[in-house]
């Protein structure tokens, strides 16, 4: 099953992260921090919600190459990063398989439902 996720960061509200799952979408209020922490934030919560789910095979979409490549193992992940990587980890153990998928901001649902719920 699919699961889009992308995480978002406005200045006067700080972070948000919103996952859409069979057209159902969360969005969640993450506090202060910054726009990288928000798309790790976004991928932890939507293996939470596969997880929680009981989805045995969860593909993981996201438009933030850059974290992708890093929860994926391609690319070192900086030590800013480095607890959002083991907190992704130890949920993603928990799923039976997992994938991660990279798409165009344009195909991410989750970053449209945000781009929806918070025009400019």
């Amino acid at each position: 099953m699919k699961l889009f996720f992308d995480g978002g960061w406005r200045p006067a509200t700080g972070m948000e992260t919103a996952v859409v799952i069979g057209g159902r979408h969360h969005v969640e209020q993450a506090g202060p921090g910054n726009a990288m922490d928000a798309e790790w934030l976004a991928l932890i919560r939507a293996a939470t919600i596969a997880r929680d789910l009981g989805i045995a095979d969860p593909v993981l979409i996201g438009d933030a190459a850059a974290v992708i490549a890093q929860a994926a193992g391609t690319v070192r992940c900086p030590p800013s990063c480095i607890n959002h990587h083991r907190r992704f980890h130890a949920v993603a153990a928990s799923l039976p398989k997992w994938r991660l998928r990279h798409v165009k901001r344009s195909h991410n649902l989750a970053g449209i439902a945000l781009a929806r719920l918070h025009p400019r």
